[in-house]
This record gives C-alpha cells, sequence and structure tokens, in this order.
C-alpha cells in the first residue's frame, strides 16, 4: 500500500526539514537536483552522505551528516537517494530520531522499511518523487 493524495498534500503543503539520504554533490545527479528544488521552495534541506560528512563539506550550503543520528535537530521527512536494499537501516534510524515520514524515492520501494516505519507510527512514501509530487500540489493538480 502507497500514501492517499491526502496525506501527500498534508506533508508538503508547508516547507519542512527534510534529511536527504544519499544526496551527492553533483549537480548532475538526481539526489543534487530534486533536493536543490525542494530548497527553493523553502524546504531546508540536510544533506546525509558518510563520504561528504567525513571531509567537513557542505552540499547545497547545508551541513553534511554522516548519518541520521548525528543530526542536532528535528527533522520531518526522510527522503531515500539509496538502493532498496538499503533502505531498512535507514528507516531504523528515522524511527529512532522521531522523524515523522520516511519517504523513498521514484525506484526506490523496501516494503520491510515501509512497513517498520508505518508500525512506529511514522507516514511512508515508497517509490515517488518529492519533486514531482510537490510540483502536482502546487499546480493544483491532486
Amino acid at each position: 500500500m502507497n500514501i492517499d493524495a491526502t496525506t501527500l498534500h498534508r506533508l508538503l503543503r508547508q516547507p519542512c526539514t527534510i534529511a536527504v539520504v544519499g544526496l551527492s554533490a553533483e549537480p548532475s545527479r538526481p539526489s543534487f537536483g530534486v533536493s536543490q528544488t525542494m530548497q527553493t521552495h523553502g524546504y531546508r534541506i540536510v544533506p546525509v552522505n558518510p563520504r561528504y560528512a567525513e571531509k567537513g563539506e557542505q552540499i547545497l550550503g547545508e551541513t553534511c551528516y554522516a548519518s541520521l543520528t548525528d543530526i542536532p535537530f528535528a527533522v520531518d521527512i526522510v527522503n531515500v537517494f539509496r538502493r532498496t536494499e538499503d533502505v531498512l537501516p535507514i528507516a531504523e534510524q528515522a524511527v529512532q530520531i522521531g522523524a515523522k515520514c520516511l519517504w523513498q524515492q521514484i525506484g526506490v520501494e523496501n516494503r520491510q522499511a515501509d512497513q517498520l516505519a508505518r508500525a512506529a507510527g511514522l507516514d511512508s512514501v515508497m517509490n515517488l518523487c518529492i519533486k514531482i509530487e510537490h510540483a502536482r500540489f502546487a499546480a493544483g493538480r491532486r
């Protein structure tokens, strides 16, 4: 089961804090483009990528963290740009930090992570692009 339009609208109706797991600093990567677009719409983007965090780098002007549990403030949505088989530990961390939503991007559909998130009271989205869904709501098409 994926998520209904009413819940998507609730999640995206106003800017919030989105931790992007797997965010790349490469402008040609989908994670960068999606995050940059959401940032221009007022969402706070929090990069989560150990490769950049260990070097103390920033992405899109924000400090990069090695894991969700390293983020010292509240996160609303955990947006996942990782392989399906890598999502379960991310879902566990999302629950641990008290995130409100686990969002698996297009092509990412880990049902075990989805079930874990839902059982813990998080909203869970699979195989949808947050940028596309935001654009649909902004255009009034949902």
